[in-house]
């Protein structure tokens, strides 16, 4: 302990505590105090204005973080907001489709009270923009068995061809070898829809078995005649988009555009129970 009070250094913090002491002392008995306190405001102030910028820096840079943190925060909240009002448009664009498809749906069991339908939906296809085979979501459980006619508001599709547990396949009016039999609404001509892989391309099927002076025109609405095939009668089929004569065989070439819309459907109906047509009941 002694060392210490010996040292240099308790020295000279000594000698420096008496000058702060003695020497303002001194000056302002000599009435130059002031002088004293501008010398050492002189000597301190950059001392202190470095201080003080270092102070605002460093508020401003708490208070840039604390200013992100809010900025996140909002961005946060507004993304949310922004994901649940998309919900929310896509379940209302969803609930107003179903609810299209359901008046349609009804409209048409109104307008063929003797059939007995099950509503399915497109899972999967086969074929090109306009598909010729639909893999569908209703099978045997549902009451689907083959041969049975599937159409849309708009009018016939086709009919199924393959029939599982829970599942089903529909072959459309496109598919070659497919005929269903029709006739001209507005002149009452009789023909066979058929199918044919070339046509299909084009999202068309063909009309034969008309005569060279068949009453045919180009926007003439086709119709199932309900003879000889799995669909029943009056189920619109589509509108005649060309016709054209064939010198060779004497006989009409006419293409038939179908007014379901084979390109994008979603959902159908399957036709399981209608009143056969005869000959006698027409």
């Amino acid at each position: 302990m002694k060392s210490f009070f010996r040292s240099k250094f308790f020295t000279v913090t000594v000698i420096v505590a008496l000058c702060l002491v003695i020497v303002p002392s001194v000056f302002y008995s000599m009435g130059i105090g002031g002088v004293l306190k501008d010398a050492v405001n002189v000597v301190f102030s950059p001392v202190q204005k470095a201080f003080n910028y270092c102070t605002d820096a460093i508020d401003g840079f708490v208070s840039f973080f604390t200013e992100f943190d809010r900025i996140s925060e909002e961005n946060r909240a507004l993304r949310e907001e922004i994901a649940s009002l998309k919900d929310r448009i896509s379940r209302a664009e969803e609930t107003e489709e179903m609810n299209e498809w359901l008046y349609d749906y009804l409209e048409l069991k109104r307008e063929h009270t003797d059939y007995k339908f099950v509503p399915a939906t497109v899972t999967g296809g086969e074929g090109g923009n306009y598909m010729t085979v639909f893999l569908l979501d209703k099978g045997y459980a549902q009451g689907v068995r083959k041969d049975m006619p599937v159409v849309t508001d708009s009018g016939i599709v086709g009919y199924i061809c393959e029939v599982g547990t829970t599942w089903s396949k529909a072959v459309t009016i496109l598919e070659a070898g497919g005929a269903v039999g029709a006739y001209v609404e507005r002149s009452g001509e009789q023909g066979v829809i058929e199918g044919n892989f070339e046509l299909s391309e084009k999202g068309v099927c063909k009309m034969s078995y008309l005569s060279a002076d068949a009453d045919i025109q180009v926007g003439d609405r086709i119709v199932s005649s309900g003879y000889g095939s799995v669909y029943p009668r009056g189920l619109v089929i589509g509108t005649v988009e060309s016709v054209e004569k064939d010198s060779v065989s004497r006989s009409l070439l006419v293409t038939v555009r179908p007014t379901a819309d084979l390109s994008e459907i979603e959902k159908l109906m399957i036709i399981t129970e209608y009143e056969t047509y005869t000959e006698q009941s027409e």
